[in-house]
């Protein structure tokens, strides 16, 4: 699994230009699924990503968890993560996972998302066109492979 997580003061999404919903302070995270990818993969990124300490205490310093300051989260599915580009100009999307695998992946992991944090989780629409406005705070920009843990 491949994660860029952004830290947001405030973020929505709006899905097939009908339905937005949208967070405050929190993150905003786009999740994208391989073939290969697995409970653990799932288990060990929302653990990760859950004890991030990239809010800012009282003095300035990035030292709280989203759960310390009860943040919100928007997880979305992103399978363009796992474009590959060295050749030619169109992006090959061989390692995305197909649906069939990547569905039950990206709900495991907001199942256990929901279970971590106490704040509001908002989620887009796997496989639906999305747009997403985001407040970048900082800018605070990570990315988190399952594939490098070490």
């Amino acid at each position: 699994m491949r994660a860029v997580i952004q830290r947001v003061s405030r973020a929505d999404v709006l899905i097939n230009g009908s339905e937005r919903r949208e967070i405050s302070k929190g993150l905003v995270i786009l999740v994208g699924i391989e073939n290969t990818d697995n409970e653990q993969d799932v288990i060990w990124l929302a653990k990760k990503i859950s004890n991030l300490r990239i809010i800012d205490d009282e003095s300035g310093v990035m030292n709280k968890s989203l759960e310390e300051i009860g943040g919100d989260l928007m997880i979305i599915s992103q399978f363009t993560l796992y474009a590959k580009t060295k050749k030619g100009n169109r992006p090959s999307y061989i390692h995305a996972a197909k649906p069939e695998i990547a569905i039950p992946v990206y709900e495991d992991f907001i199942n256990i998302m929901r279970n971590l944090i106490s704040g509001k989780v908002i989620t887009g629409e796997f496989g639906a066109h999305m747009e997403i406005s985001l407040i970048n705070d900082g800018p605070v920009t990570l990315i988190i492979d399952t594939k490098n843990k070490e």
